[in-house]
């Protein structure tokens, strides 16, 4: 990825472990007499935000603990010096969680996060680009 944000090895990792999760989960249950039914993995929309320098988010619930926040930079006024950085908080609690997001300049990308079903909210600090965020919580089911 190269763009500072949770790191290429890092997403992957946790995508892989989503997915691995995923599968041992459905391996463990019984089988019914038509075999086992393939596991689906969607996304509902949760919220999206955009805007220009920093802010707070309002909370927002994820009940399966898994999601993630598709991000976009554009409109950097002075080549080099935009930046974005996205943590996210417990709305419990209001400690950090994670921090999602470091990226310098203009780009996009995804960053996934798990954790305990809870309300989050996200503290955004940018400079000098346009940014647009959008959370979408992962929802597993299995196909007809």
């Amino acid at each position: 990825m190269g763009d500072g944000s949770i790191g290429g090895a890092a997403c992957c990792r946790r995508t892989v472990i989503l997915i691995l999760t995923l599968l041992i989960t459905g391996a463990c249950r019984s089988e019914s007499k038509s075999g086992p039914k393939p596991l689906m993995i969607g996304w509902r929309p949760i919220e999206s935000w955009s805007g220009h320098g920093s802010t707070q988010t309002d909370s927002f619930d994820i009940g399966s603990g898994q999601f993630r926040i598709k991000w976009q930079c554009t409109n950097e006024t002075k080549t080099g010096a935009g930046s974005l950085r996205v943590e996210v908080h417990s709305g419990v609690s209001g400690r950090p969680i994670a921090l999602a997001i470091d990226h310098h300049g203009v780009g996009k990308d995804i960053a996934y996060v798990n954790d305990d079903p809870r309300p989050y909210y996200l503290v955004i600090e940018s400079s000098n680009v346009d940014w647009r965020l959008a959370v979408e919580e992962a929802v597993v089911s299995a196909t007809p």
